[in-house]
């Protein structure tokens, strides 16, 4: 099967936690995996065969699904092969009920669950607000308000990752419609937006692509709410193999997901001194952040210093 591959500038972070200390732009060769590519996980990645452009400094392969832990520097052929995050892709099987995907939850987070949401709707006055849009004529409002969440969000603040502001993403998210191929879900408090979901869907496999919630409301779990009356609506459409969760690991995902598999964003980029610069104080960085991390986690700390750096608080 022929590879797609996406000509794009890719930033080199160096983050410690959710914070950005340098950012550098690479002009790449970008593919993702989809999750219903039915190539066998590799054991060793390998170059593409593909030749690079002539301004292009490698390619970027991400969700490449791998058996075993892979190394995060090594040099394959001309390239400087680079492992930038190994995680487990989580996502949901959509082709069954909304009752069978309830029955793999425990009895506790059944009852954790309903207590929020019971919780939630007496906070609303008996009845929690909430929309599904996905109708072309339905996008300018979901924009709209999705981004009124979205610019308080530390998605966006930190991480660069809020919804786009930009009059070419609503074209785009109106043009997806016109086709079915888009839903987007915003969860209320009286007539304010609390918490925002944004899904296009792919072969019949919706894309977790961008979420938030104001963080004023984080103590009701809106993100968490709105999660679950979202897929009671997607459930019930019956139209649906797959929920990606995409890269990234994080509790909500794995809390929610009913499979998951094992991937890595894969770099292979010219050997050249920048290159090897780069990568290597990426590498460098995300072993102190881990690090720390790590000896947060040890003192307990690290779930409150993370809400610190995300929240202020």
């Amino acid at each position: 099967m022929k590879q797609i591959w996406h000509y794009r500038q890719v930033p080199i972070k160096l983050q410690l936690g959710d914070k950005t200390l340098l950012a550098s732009r690479l002009w790449l060769q970008v593919r993702e995996v989809g999750l219903d590519d039915e190539t066998p996980p590799v054991i060793e990645p390998v170059p593409p065969a593909d030749a690079l452009q002539t301004n292009s400094q490698g390619f970027l392969v991400r969700s490449l699904r791998v058996d075993g832990k892979q190394p995060v520097l090594r040099r394959r052929d001309d390239y400087l092969c680079y492992v930038s995050s190994q995680h487990q892709r989580y996502y949901i099987d959509m082709r069954q009920s909304f009752a069978e995907y309830k029955s793999k939850f425990s009895s506790k987070t059944r009852s954790t669950l309903n207590r929020k949401i019971k919780r939630y709707a007496e906070y609303c006055g008996g009845d929690i607000p909430w929309k599904v849009y996905k109708s072309a004529g339905e996008m300018p409002e979901f924009f709209r308000l999705a981004r009124v969440v979205s610019k308080i969000t530390y998605q966006e603040k930190l991480l660069d990752a809020g919804l786009p502001d930009s009059e070419a993403f609503l074209r785009e998210m109106e043009h997806l419609a016109q086709q079915g191929l888009v839903r987007g879900f915003i969860l209320f408090h009286q007539n304010q937006p609390v918490s925002y979901l944004y899904c296009p869907i792919s072969n019949e496999i919706l894309i977790y692509a961008y979420l938030g919630y104001d963080p004023g409301y984080m103590s009701f779990s809106v993100g968490t709410i709105l999660q679950w009356l979202a897929l009671e609506h997607l459930f019930e459409e019956r139209s649906f193999r797959f929920f990606d969760f995409t890269e990234g690991q994080s509790e909500h995902k794995k809390l929610f997901a009913t499979h998951s598999i094992q991937c890595a964003n894969v770099f292979f980029l010219r050997s050249n001194l920048r290159n090897r610069f780069l990568l290597h104080s990426q590498s460098a960085v995300n072993h102190l952040s881990r690090l720390a991390g790590d000896k947060l986690d040890q003192l307990g700390l690290k779930s409150k210093v993370k809400k610190m750096m995300r929240f202020g608080i």
